[in-house]
């Protein structure tokens, strides 16, 4: 049976590991049982795990249930839950800020509720925004990339949270990409960041929860005391019938879009393969198009030179088409599609690798050996490796792309090794 996971390490010790049973379908009906989402499977057992507390809710626009419900929403309106607070991540509870930009703590209009800002003046939420709750939950749609900052954004409000003794409870998600797909380097960790808060690979085939119940569990990834970390209370309500096979058009949910840039499904795929190490480069990556992440374009070099180029990589799963694509400004851009035809057979950051040669042999002088310091930051917090920066900048177009796959494809057994005991599914 489904459950909601209490984890205390400090009870824990004690072997006292608490479970609250729900009722649910039992996971042998595999597939032909229904899918649902951590915020309905809360809902389904009434909030009983939230009844009686002061409750403040970490979201935004893709915190839905199966029926595009806010998760706001459906908290508000329970007689069970007292919703007192509202927190948002990068780009707002409303998805309608803009990358990298500040957001401000407000009163939300539509419920007349405080809205804290974590991608603000804090990314930390404070004490005083803390005091006015007794359990913070979390409902965020991650998409399965290690710099997308919604984990970032989670795993700041667990420290604070276990510092000021508050419980949190995670509503989990699917990741999209599925369960089963890492790739890309594992990051140095004079490379972490709020780009880049975890130790893992760049694709890390993990949901939210166990992410969550990973940093719980393992010490040194919360920074925060271990008295903290053991004392902390993080529940996981998990869904329901979801396995590491189901990649989202499985799960039969609608794509909400999870920031101005990741529109669809399509930008969500795309965004490792082109998005890793777009800091440089004459590369245009579809922004601005209806086409994110999937519509590549080069200043200087035809559309039919760039398929072409593309074209004798042979990536696995890939392929390329010329489109013509109408900007967000009406205007008409030539470009190349890519086109994701076997996911079997996709290593899903392969191609941005093969797009950093590119910039290298195509532009005088390399981007990579006139970077400005503050580029070379950026670019390392996100795609993680000084190895792989130091061997770029002086080999360029001649850098050996696939002995660095195969170090980091090592890497990644490592770490499916470590982290398959926090697996929830």
């Amino acid at each position: 049976m489904q459950k909601i996971i209490i984890t205390n390490s400090h009870l824990f010790l004690r072997f006292r590991f608490l479970v609250f049973l729900l009722l649910s379908l039992s996971l042998h009906n595999g597939l032909s049982a229904k899918f649902k989402l951590g915020i309905e499977h809360l809902q389904e057992n009434d909030f009983e795990i939230l009844r009686g507390l002061k409750v403040g809710l970490l979201t935004h626009p893709a915190g839905v249930n199966g029926k595009g419900e806010s998760s706001v929403e459906i908290l508000r309106s329970s007689s069970t839950v007292n919703l007192v607070a509202l927190f948002g991540p990068e780009h707002g509870i409303y998805g309608n800020e803009k990358a990298a930009v500040p957001v401000e703590d407000k009163i939300d209009q539509k419920t007349g509720l405080p809205v804290f800002s974590l991608y603000g003046k804090f990314r930390k939420p404070t004490a005083e925004m803390l005091s006015k709750i007794d359990c913070l939950v979390i409902d965020l749609q991650d998409v399965g990339v290690r710099c997308y900052t919604y984990i970032s954004c989670m795993k700041y409000a667990m420290e604070a949270c276990f510092e000021e003794g508050k419980k949190v409870v995670v509503l989990d998600r699917p990741n999209p990409l599925g369960g089963l797909k890492m790739a890309g380097p594992m990051i140095d960790k004079e490379c972490m960041s709020y780009v880049g808060a975890f130790p893992m690979p760049f694709v890390h085939g993990l949901t939210i929860g166990e992410i969550a119940l990973w940093s719980k569990k393992e010490s040194g990834i919360l920074n925060i005391s271990e008295t903290a970390r053991k004392r902390g209370e993080l529940l996981i309500v998990p869904m329901k019938n979801w396995s590491r096979l189901m990649t989202w058009p499985k799960t039969g949910l609608e794509w909400v879009p999870t920031s101005p840039n990741i529109p669809t499904l399509d930008s969500v795929a795309g965004y490792p393969m082109t998005g890793l190490g777009a800091q440089m480069g004459k590369f245009k990556h579809g922004i601005g198009t209806p086409q994110p992440f999937r519509f590549l374009t080069f200043e200087g070099r035809s559309s039919l030179e760039l398929k072409q180029a593309l074209d004798a990589l042979n990536l696995g799963g890939l392929s390329f088409q010329i489109k013509t694509l109408k900007s967000n400004s009406g205007k008409n851009i030539d470009g190349v599609y890519i086109v994701l035809n076997d996911w079997s057979n996709w290593n899903p950051t392969e191609l941005a690798f093969h797009m950093m040669r590119l910039s290298a042999k195509w532009e005088t002088p390399s981007p990579f050996t006139k970077a400005k310091e503050s580029e070379i930051t950026l670019f390392n917090k996100h795609v993680g490796s000084q190895a792989w920066w130091d061997h770029l900048k002086e080999t360029g177009e001649n850098c050996n792309i696939e002995e660095f796959i195969s170090l980091w494809n090592a890497e990644l057994e490592q770490f499916k090794d470590k982290i398959s005991r926090y697996h929830l599914y």
